[in-house]
């Protein structure tokens, strides 16, 4: 009684107060209804004090915001309510969008976004996001280095209206849509706006500029009036039905277009206030944007990030095991496609079933388990695969933890008759992870270690380790890293491009933050990375690759930014290569090469109407010479219409007998956002380098929250013959009209 009553008068007294460096905002529940509409015309907003004095994040973060925000928070049994009122600094003024679009992105955006810690680990949070124009994006962030995740996808109601001088957003979060601990009377929480008015960017609790705006170790503290309740039982049924017609036109043996329906569906199931378990069945994924098509230079394969709905809430408790670019551990995009060994080549693997329980146990333990199915394939007698992921995540120190992670890919089904099968193969993984993070963020680093072992285990060099640590200040950073990854080190569902090596990688930058000019930051850096491997004929270890570089970035007060870069690598070849990936002559493996090069990039102000970022490379190549020219062209009707092209074009000369090459890749990109329910998202893409020209277009419908119609169509065309004259020949065609419905039970 006496703590409540101690509570109910710093309620009336102040919204909020200071304890260390954390603001502290106490919310009140109501009982008054409120309606979700950007008015504000309820009683109860006027009777609640705000979060306000803002801290300016950009231009500079030494002094309060120039342009004015307010935040107040209430609450009910179901949802969290919140209403923002972010100020102009002039009456008439044109607010930046970049469209209608659900999950909009972008620094140049007008908008307000509310970060939630429910578990105080200071390294996840729920974030939730309005524009001026009403569109909403929530995310995850995850790990504790302010990334967000924008594919989470969930239920919550907001509106936004403008008003002379000012905008108003006004939201409602359903408490079954977040995950916390009930009982728990604080979260932690942060707010920041962008205001594209004078390019400005601020912060209800201050956040270093060097630092992420989503920065979780700068938080201020939500302070519950009474400790929160279970909400209820929190499970939704997504079923979906989508009906495809599709043809080949390279398989002479489909004379007409195929037509099949699909049903199939996904269960959210939440378990206590913290875990959440999602089933699929017979997943469809024809409504996922297709990856953006890239010139290919490299001697390894390329990486592509997961875009399928599925594999994406909490997905960083699972992906963000080992090195990221060296020896992932998991990467999901393996389910779900198998090499072809006998036509050859990659083809899609149907998932039949799958779960994932993934979450909180307390403030300190997260937990992960996947399991996924595959069908067998008939044509090619390959047997179905069944994926099994497990992972534990353990908070220590301030915002640190250690993780460990278990890998399992294995067959249960006969063979088949399949002689490219060994039905006892199993490929698993081990992996043990420590992520530092120091409370006020200057030091961060990781160490990791992973062991595999399959049917064929060869009992020597499997296994992969790094080490990363840097340090962050304002002035400052210096970063060391050392990778190794065994020969032998097989992670069949992991991500590793290359086997053999030892890695080393030094960065030593200096942070500028004039007082006056155009320029509002400026960084200066030096690079190095060495790599070294094993030759296959003499054992003997040498140097495979080099890259030293002197960089500048340049961000301007008008946000534009600029960078340049001077270097040199090295290059060993262990196997023959073609450096125009042209299925050219190939350079001779053992032989060697130095070169010099100049790169530079210069990004436009984002928030006009028209944008544009140009980038350029000259310099020497292997034996020969590359030139490059890239770039991207952005033109908006606002809130409607967003219209982009990028291009790249590579002139790579190259002495005789290999091959020189002219490599375009064009592309382009029409959004179309007539409402904030109705979209149309165009791509096209010419590849000269992959021969080929697609053609990606998506109509989505959001007629109710998170439930959709999609309407997709694909197309595919060869654009050179076997002669390499140039051709416009179809590949593959398909058209998906597909719906789903989120049910809540």
């Amino acid at each position: 009684m006496t703590k409540k009553l101690l509570l109910t008068l710093l309620l009336a007294s102040t919204v909020y107060s200071v304890i260390g460096q954390d603001l502290v905002y106490l919310i009140q529940k109501t009982s008054s209804p409120i309606r979700v509409d950007g008015i504000l015309d309820e009683p109860i907003w006027n009777e609640l004090k705000a979060a306000e004095n803002f801290n300016q994040y950009f231009p500079n973060d030494s002094s309060e915001a120039d342009s004015k925000t307010e935040i107040r928070l209430t609450y009910d049994d179901q949802f969290l309510y919140f209403s923002a009122k972010m100020y102009n600094q002039s009456e008439d003024r044109e607010y930046v969008v970049s469209s209608l679009r659900r999950d909009y992105e972008g620094d140049q955006v007008d908008g307000i976004s509310l970060l939630f810690d429910t578990f105080q680990d200071q390294t996840n949070a729920f974030q939730f996001g309005v524009n001026s124009f009403g569109a909403q994006r929530e995310g995850l962030i995850g790990g504790g280095f302010g990334g967000t995740s924008w594919s989470w996808d969930n239920k919550w109601y907001a509106e936004a209206k403008q008003y002379p001088g000012f905008w108003i957003a006004e939201g409602a979060i359903p408490f079954k849509s977040l995950r916390f601990k009930e009982g728990k009377d604080q979260w932690n929480i942060n707010f920041y706006r962008q205001d594209s008015e004078f390019g400005e960017q601020s912060t209800w609790n201050k956040i270093p500029r060097n630092y992420s705006i989503t920065s979780l170790a700068f938080t201020g503290v939500l302070q519950w009036d009474e400790p929160l309740k279970k909400p209820g039982s929190n499970i939704s049924i997504i079923p979906y039905t989508a009906a495809e017609v599709s043809r080949d036109y390279q398989n002479s043996e489909q004379k007409e277009p195929e037509s099949k329906i699909n049903v199939g569906g996904d269960a959210k199931i939440a378990i206590g206030s913290g875990l959440n378990l999602d089933l699929t069945v017979n997943p469809d994924f024809s409504q996922v944007e297709v990856d953006q098509q890239v010139t290919n230079l490299d001697r390894f394969e390329l990486f592509f990030p997961e875009k399928r709905q599925f594999f994406l809430e909490n997905a960083d408790l699972f992906a963000n095991f080992g090195h990221p670019y060296y020896a992932k551990t998991f990467f999901s995009r393996r389910i779900g496609i198998v090499n072809d060994t006998v036509n050859g080549g990659i083809r899609p693997h149907k998932i039949l079933y799958g779960a994932r329980l993934s979450g909180k146990l307390d403030n300190n333990w997260r937990v992960g388990l996947l399991n996924m199915q595959t069908e067998s394939i008939e044509d090619i007698n390959l047997p179905g695969f069944n994926y099994s992921v497990a992972a534990i995540q353990r908070k220590v120190f301030a915002r640190s933890n250690v993780g460990a992670i278990f890998v399992n890919k294995q067959s249960f089904d006969d063979p088949n008759d399949n002689p490219a099968f060994d039905p006892d193969h199993f490929n698993r993984v081990l992996g043990f992870d420590y992520n530092l993070a120091t409370a006020d963020n200057k030091w961060v680093g990781k160490a990791m270690y992973q062991q595999s072992w399959d049917s064929d285990s060869l009992d020597s060099e499997e296994f992969a380790h790094s080490l990363w640590i840097a340090y962050q200040g304002r002035k400052w950073r210096v970063d060391w890293a050392h990778t190794i990854v065994g020969e032998n080190f097989n992670a069949e569902v992991g991500f590793v491009p290359r086997n053999g090596l030892f890695r080393i990688e030094n960065i030593l930058a200096r942070n500028f933050y004039p007082k006056s000019g155009k320029v509002n930051f400026h960084q200066s850096q030096l690079y190095l990375e060495t790599l070294w491997g094993v030759t296959e004929t003499s054992g003997e270890t040498v140097k495979s690759d080099q890259v030293m570089s002197f960089d500048e970035y340049l961000q301007f007060q008008n946000t534009s930014q600029l960078n340049v870069s001077i270097g040199k690598r090295y290059t060993y070849l262990f196997e023959s290569f073609d450096p125009t990936n042209t299925n050219g002559e190939k350079l001779p493996a053992g032989s060697s090469y130095d070169y010099y090069f100049v790169w530079a990039q210069y990004s436009s102000d984002l928030r006009k109407i028209f944008s544009y970022s140009i980038v350029g490379q000259a310099g020497e190549y292997f034996n020969g010479k590359r030139y490059r020219i890239g770039g991207e062209l952005g033109y908006r009707i606002q809130p409607f219409a967003a219209f982009n092209i990028n291009f790249n074009y590579n002139k790579l000369n190259m002495p005789d007998p290999y091959n020189s090459a002219d490599l375009v890749l064009i592309g382009s990109r029409i959004d179309l956002t007539m409402t904030k329910k109705l979209f149309l998202t165009s791509f096209l893409q010419y590849n000269t380098q992959a021969e080929n020209f697609n053609i990606n277009t998506r109509l989505q419908w959001r007629f109710k929250p998170v439930s959709d119609l999609f309407i997709v169509y694909t197309d595919n065309y060869a654009t050179m013959d076997h002669n390499q004259e140039f051709v416009f020949q179809e590949k593959n065609r398909a058209l998906v009209i597909k719906l789903t419905y989120w049910l809540n039970l």
